[in-house]
């Protein structure tokens, strides 16, 4: 009796997973991390590149970019229904992020802007008000493996500096 070997489909897609259409962001920073090459982090930056998550990596690697909010903990309640269910996304939010950093909204009271920091937050999934809690204070790095050096390399047309 002979047995034949099958062999097992390589995988041809562009990167080692391959995410649900529209992901989270954390879902796209982890798929980075996950990436052993410089190379292949670029190329799942290129990938799935959308302006929200651009927004976010602007907002950690930019110096210029100066946080509103106060640094450390935040103090919020986790929205922990299952995914997909009662959430927001920083696809969708990104677009009020400017009322967090200089010179976006300067008219904002402290009170405020942080009570508006907390409402974003307690509507996201909890991995996405995490990326924004490390955000504001710019400490991406310490959770996810990625630098500014990758996110320039991925996004030629972001420029850097003169934003506050």
């Amino acid at each position: 009796m002979t047995t034949t070997k099958t062999k097992k489909p390589t995988n041809t897609s562009k990167s080692s997973t391959k995410l649900p259409p529209n992901p989270f962001i954390f879902e796209i920073l982890e798929l980075v991390s996950k990436q052993r090459t410089r190379a292949k982090k670029i190329e799942v930056l290129k990938q799935y590149e959308t302006d929200s998550l651009k927004a976010i990596l602007i907002w950690n690697f930019d110096e210029t970019v100066v946080s509103m909010l106060p640094e450390g903990e935040v103090p919020f309640e986790k929205n922990d229904v299952p995914v997909g269910t009662d959430h927001t996304s920083l696809r969708k939010e990104w677009r009020n992020l400017y009322h967090f950093v200089k010179g976006g909204n300067d008219s904002l009271s402290k009170t405020r802007r942080e009570s508006m920091f907390i409402q974003i937050l307690e509507g996201l999934h909890p991995s996405e008000s995490e990326i924004l809690c490390l955000v504001k204070d710019k400490k991406l790095e310490s959770k996810y493996k990625l630098n500014k050096s990758v996110v320039e390399s991925a996004y030629t047309d972001i420029q850097w500096g003169g934003r506050s």
